[in-house]
């Protein structure tokens, strides 16, 4: 769970499907797509990162997609009734996308499952799942006594499954939350989160599940932590609940399986837990954190530009916390930005382009520095 879609905000829910859901309207949205790509009236006028930016998926709610290290596919979660995804599966698509059919399933469609990454080689991916507690998909709880909240399911676990949807691994076995895995780029350390010291906190692990190390112990949620790029550091979103009240609020909600994902900051350490820092001090929610293939910055998404909270952009800062900057001017909602290794595309899901529905799509930017 780099983050719930589904959960982050009310104007992000998906409609269910009803007659307005049609073979011809979809034929529609695609036909404006295209008019859109041509006229690269896709980017905005101030995203001047952006050379060219191209929608892949159409319809349904489509986030955290991940490039393989070919830099040839994406890996990401999607809902889509349209699809037999009554909540978040696993699914696979070329950088062409998938505009037109349902893409390859990878998880098992029982469920709900989150944060999918390729695992070496490009044969397998990593994800985690509900499915072996229950066939169905899990309650959504999204507000407790007027607070917004998301769900922490004790029943998620990491699997690893090949290309054709089968399970070959299941990596976590402990009792409790063990979701949020991403691989480093050397391939050989998987970072998580894990509720197994009664608090959210990162973990690491080698790519069999052996070799288990606590990296963090404060206070908060520790969580949709990557690696850098020569796989030596961590980037992650973190709550650091500082008063009284704050800190029998964060416990009583995890109590329940619940944290509120409103005030959280980007922080870096190495991969076993020392160099700790704040990278942000922003306000609000801040998270989705990828850093830039230099190693020299982080792109991350956040609201502490809007005084409603209720917009996201995706914004860059240097790793020593200067240099803030805006990169996408989106109204509504962009997040979960992804470098491919190599660094010239950068994936990233947005409500831009979506008709007025609450659909969230993927969309693939040619970047310039």
């Amino acid at each position: 769970m780099k983050s719930y879609i589904l959960f982050l905000l009310p104007f992000l829910f998906i409609f269910s499907c009803d007659t307005k859901t049609t073979e011809s309207a979809k034929a529609e949205v695609k036909e404006k797509v295209q008019v859109a790509e041509k006229a690269n009236t896709l980017i905005h006028a101030k995203e001047k990162n952006f050379s060219s930016l191209k929608q892949l998926t159409n319809g349904g709610d489509n986030a955290e997609a991940y490039f393989s290290f070919d830099n040839k596919h994406l890996v990401f979660q999607a809902s889509n009734k349209a699809w037999g995804a009554d909540c978040d599966q696993i699914f696979y698509m070329p950088l062409t996308g998938t505009m037109e059919a349902k893409p390859a399933l990878l998880s098992t469609g029982l469920g709900r499952t989150t944060c999918s990454y390729f695992m070496p080689g490009n044969k397998e991916v990593l994800y985690a799942s509900t499915h072996l507690a229950d066939k169905a998909c899990p309650e959504s709880p999204r507000s407790v006594n007027g607070k917004y909240v998301w769900p922490i399911y004790e029943s998620f676990d990491i699997f690893v499954a090949d290309l054709k949807g089968n399970i070959t691994k299941q990596l976590t076995t402990e009792p409790g939350y063990d979701a949020e895995a991403t691989l480093s780029p050397d391939g050989k350390m998987i970072v998580f989160t894990s509720t197994r010291s009664g608090d959210l906190e990162l973990y690491t692990m080698d790519p069999d599940g052996g070799n288990v190390k606590q990296v963090t112990d404060g206070l908060g949620y520790d969580g949709g932590a990557f690696f850098s790029p020569d796989s030596k550091k961590l980037v992650f979103r973190a709550s650091r609940p500082k008063t009284p009240e704050a800190v029998k609020a964060y416990k009583d909600f995890l109590a329940q399986g619940l944290v509120q994902p409103t005030n959280m900051e980007i922080y870096t350490c190495n991969v076993d837990g020392t160099d700790l820092k704040q990278i942000t001090n922003l306000g609000k929610a801040n998270w989705a954190p990828y850093m830039h293939p230099s190693g020299n910055s982080i792109l991350f998404s956040s609201n502490h530009h809007s005084e409603s909270g209720r917009k996201f952009n995706i914004f860059s800062i240097n790793t020593d916390g200067s240099g803030l900057k805006q990169i996408t001017f989106d109204e509504t909602f962009d997040a979960f930005p992804m470098f491919s290794f190599d660094g010239k595309y950068l994936a990233f899901s947005s409500n831009r382009n979506n008709g007025g529905t609450r659909d969230t799509n993927v969309f693939l930017a040619e970047w310039v520095d």
